[in-house]
């Protein structure tokens, strides 16, 4: 027996921290009765979400990773109350389970998003503690200077908690521009909006963002707004062993 939101996320039902929101709202049953978070169940069991009983095996759903160009005016999520498009219409169908978002990009940003149907691989990807480098390119209204680069470096108080960037660096086309500022930012951590928000923090606002790197994995240059491509063997092999900042794929290769 396992940890019932494990189970789940390797079904490819959802990632474990999904799972986990299921149980706690309780959502999930098993054998009749609710589940609590710290429950075990095996596959064989009779578990059920929303009622509705799962299909549950004894080995783990395919593992498939897509490498997909988010545009501008797409939301991360599986339906919309405003009728907006979603990232999951694009999507080709996969072998087996869902497709699960690692992370989001809210509606006004473009770039890379990492979608699997490992739940676990979601899971770890997205987690804290996996500490993984978000890169993006991000252009803002105005001229920051240097105190204000040191400021965004060393730590800004946001609403949930102090925040900061790794690395600032100025694109080299944009130095000396007069209007905006056009920087590379490389951050840690996946708390909505935040990249925005720091720069807002300093009185600076987002004109343009584009998400290029999550952990190893580069947005390809020849993809475009609205494609899809399916990563091979190697780099899923590669995220799976280990999905921190260590190495990364070069762009345009997957």
């Amino acid at each position: 027996m396992i940890r019932l939101q494990k189970l789940l996320a390797e079904a490819g039902l959802g990632s474990r921290r999904a799972a986990e929101a299921w149980i706690r709202s309780g959502r999930v049953t098993v054998a009749g009765r609710v589940a609590q978070l710290g429950d075990r169940a095996s596959p064989g069991d009779d578990v059920r979400l929303d009622g509705r009983k799962l299909e549950l095996t004894n080995r783990p759903a395919p593992r498939e990773l897509l490498l997909y160009y988010k545009p501008v005016g797409e939301v991360t999520t599986r339906s919309d109350p405003a009728g907006r498009p979603t990232v999951f219409e694009r999507l080709p169908a996969p072998r087996q389970g869902r497709w699960i978002a690692v992370g989001r990009l809210d509606v006004n940003t473009s770039g890379l998003l990492l979608l699997t149907t490992d739940g676990e691989l979601a899971h770890r990807l997205m987690h804290p503690s996996s500490e993984i480098e978000r890169e993006y390119l991000v252009r803002v209204r105005g001229r920051p200077g240097p105190q204000v680069l040191r400021r965004l470096l060393d730590g800004v108080p946001l609403e949930d908690g102090p925040a900061r960037f790794d690395r600032i660096t100025a694109e080299a086309a944009d130095r000396g521009a007069g209007g905006h500022g056009s920087f590379r930012v490389v951050l840690r951590e996946g708390r909505n909006r935040e990249v925005r928000r720091l720069w807002g923090a300093v009185g600076f606002e987002v004109s343009r963002l584009l998400r290029i790197r999550y952990g190893p994995v580069e947005l390809p240059r020849e993809l475009r707004p609205g494609a899809v491509r399916r990563a091979d063997l190697a780099l899923l092999e590669r995220l799976t062993a280990s999905p921190g900042p260590a190495s990364k794929v070069r762009r345009g290769r997957s």
